[in-house]
């Protein structure tokens, strides 16, 4: 590597550090298929600004350095020149009509053997599926591949490598990040095409290379037709999988497509609409009471607790000592953790400030946070170091020594942030509860304040995405989403307005009482299609249809792609059988509980039969809390 990148390699160790401290994993799935040298153009998804950019670099194997595309008119100062050139950058000349002067500075990278990374959607957003994969990078490759051929160019020839970068949650601290590399797209099918003198024929092959290269990244990516598929899948996902990392990496995004895919198969029972609307309204209501499922399941609360009843004053105090008690138990290690984590607080502080400023943007929130909390560090270690090291005298020894204990803090709260981060959420989260059960029935809200909060919001619709690509998306992806309802309307955005959070006392039975109909709607559903037979089949995406069922091709349709290339696609529809749907996801360690079984140590829904007839509450559906001590099992 030239000399002339130290500026990448710095900014890339600088990445490593902020990336290692806001996400548990990054994993990197099919590393293997990145050739460890030559001419290679990578062409990654683009759904978190910045972070996107900078797990692309940090992880990428073996540690390649990566050239990203920059404006062309930015090299005209030299001092920028050399930043941008010296930090992996290289000149694109959008205004140019010649398209070999267009890709001038990606040739000649591609000439010495470097790696360019492109990010072919164009821009970062925030949206249910892949939206559009513009042809650029296809461009790219075809037009060093030709230059290649004329200019009698040694070695391999350039390959596209497709990444693809899902996130478990891509906003939230401590959250986990899947990057996947799928095989290298060779030239040689599409080279003599592009290299033909017919009219139309470069196009029509770089069209077909940008249909390959989008084929690829949504294999390895999560797509649903809408959002309400999309929230339906997740919930139904945090349900199935209750402790947040106990789903394997390897297949959180295999398993995340089937149930978008199960969710998308509107037939799949009677019941499926009632199923839907009661996974949503809880997903609605975790939002804005800023709860997860994977929380409240783990709540440390007494088996004993029934806010269905008047609890006498005996008894409260029980629950509180147990509160009390396992809060403690949760504090027991705050104490040898407490000194890094003031150290930290500002950081915490400037990452929440950071956020709150896009609120709106899902897509940059991460990046907000991220950026806010490395710049707080990189004020804050080096005044920290100051400090100790006045206080040795500004000896050799003492710098040695405060930059040792500097490093010490901030490893010893990488280590152990994760844990303490839970722990408090659930204490947090077991008070919150406590409060809401408890609070006088006459403080819930009623069902037309609560109707606000059972509709999950929608991110903002970004303004640019191509709509006609959108449009035309599901085509181009060989039949991935065919036959589903996309999202994309002509109709103007609707103005983001950020929910207030609900008062715990007035929203927390809504919430328990939700996610009680929430898992009894999903057994129920789920035990439906287990004794559907196999007859039963439900909606897969293709690529997952050659996996696990089968796909069926109908009559081939004429796209001209805006009338130039004239390609025939088939529309080609995959199903699997709805068991295998079932035992597939048991088989990942979906705890699924059949319709006769109830919620193991879960709030749930119940209806208090033995009460007094003459009390008015008793008419209606209350929440019982259901002991792990009444030998109920789930699945295993």
């Amino acid at each position: 590597m030239s000399d002339s990148k130290v500026l990448h390699l710095v900014i890339r160790r600088i990445a490593d550090w902020s990336l290692w401290s806001f996400f548990t994993e990054v994993r990197v799935i099919g590393g293997e298929h990145v050739p460890q040298d030559g001419p290679i153009i990578v062409t990654a998804t683009h759904h978190n600004m910045m972070i996107d950019p900078a797990i692309l670099s940090s992880s990428f194997p073996h540690r390649r350095v990566l050239n990203y595309w920059a404006k062309a008119s930015l090299f005209a100062n030299p001092v920028l020149s050399w930043v941008l050139h010296a930090s992996g950058n290289i000149p694109v000349d959008r205004k140019s009509k010649n398209r070999q002067d267009l890709f001038r500075g990606t040739i000649e990278a591609l000439a010495r053997g470097d790696a360019v990374a492109l990010f072919p959607e164009g821009t970062s957003y925030t949206e249910p599926r892949i939206m559009q994969v513009k042809d650029g990078a296809a461009w790219a490759a075809l037009e060093y591949t030709k230059w290649a051929a004329e200019n009698g160019a040694k070695g391999p020839g350039v390959r596209i490598v497709p990444a693809a970068i899902v996130y478990t949650n891509k906003s939230k601290y401590r959250s986990s990040v899947i990057m996947t590399f799928g095989e290298p797209v060779s030239m040689d099918e599409y080279k003599e095409q592009f290299f033909s003198d017919l009219e139309g024929a470069p196009r029509a092959a770089a069209k077909r290379l940008t249909r390959t290269i989008e084929r690829e990244l949504v294999e390895a990516t999560i797509n649903a037709p809408d959002w309400d598929t999309l929230y339906s899948a997740r919930m139904a996902r945090d349900l199935l999988w209750e402790d947040e990392r106990s789903i394997d990496l390897e297949e959180f995004v295999t398993i995340s497509q089937t149930l978008v895919d199960l969710f998308s198969t509107t037939d799949a029972t009677p019941n499926f609409s009632t199923v839907r609307r009661h996974l949503l309204g809880y997903y609605s209501l975790l939002q804005s009471t800023n709860l997860t499922n994977s929380v409240l399941s783990s709540l440390p609360l007494p088996p004993t607790l029934s806010p269905s009843h008047p609890t006498p004053l005996p008894s409260r105090l029980l629950t509180l000592s147990v509160l009390i008690r396992d809060t403690l138990a949760a504090l027991t290690r705050l104490p040898f953790f407490l000194i890094p984590l003031l150290l930290h607080t500002p950081v915490y502080v400037m990452g929440r400030i950071g956020a709150r400023l896009v609120e709106h943007e899902e897509e940059t929130q991460a990046q907000n946070k991220a950026v806010f909390g490395l710049l707080s560090c990189m004020m804050i270690y080096p005044a920290t170091f100051w400090v100790l090291w006045a206080m040795l005298w500004y000896t050799g020894f003492g710098a040695l020594v405060a930059a040792f204990t500097v490093w010490a803090f901030a490893y010893y709260h990488n280590r152990l942030i994760t844990d303490i981060y839970m722990n408090l959420k659930r204490v947090m989260a077991a008070w919150r509860v406590l409060v809401g059960v408890w609070a006088p029935r006459r403080w819930e809200l009623s069902l037309s304040a609560l109707s606000q909060y059972t509709t999950p919001l929608v991110p903002p619709e970004s303004p640019w995405i191509d709509k006609n690509r959108a449009n035309s998306i599901s085509s181009i992806s060989s039949g991935t989403l065919s036959g589903l309802p996309t999202q994309v309307t002509d109709e103007p955005p609707v103005k983001f307005v950020p929910r207030r959070r609900p008062s715990s006392r007035r929203i927390m039975r809504h919430l328990l009482r939700a996610r009680g109909e929430a898992v009894k709607s999903l057994a129920e559903f789920l035990s439906t299609l287990e004794a559907s037979g196999d007859e039963k089949n439900v909606i897969s995406s293709i690529h997952l249809a050659n996996r696990f069922g089968w796909v069926e091709e109908n009559s081939p349709t004429s796209s001209t792609d805006d009338g130039t290339d004239g390609d025939s696609l088939s529309e080609a529809k995959g199903y699997r059988q709805a068991r295998e749907v079932i035992a597939f996801l048991r088989a990942r360690g979906a705890k699924i509980a059949t319709l006769d079984r109830k919620i193991e140590g879960d709030w749930a829904l119940s209806t208090d039969e033995e009460g007094t007839a003459g009390e008015s509450e008793k008419d209606e559906e209350d929440l019982v809390w259901v002991p792990s001590s009444t030998g109920l099992k789930q699945e295993d």
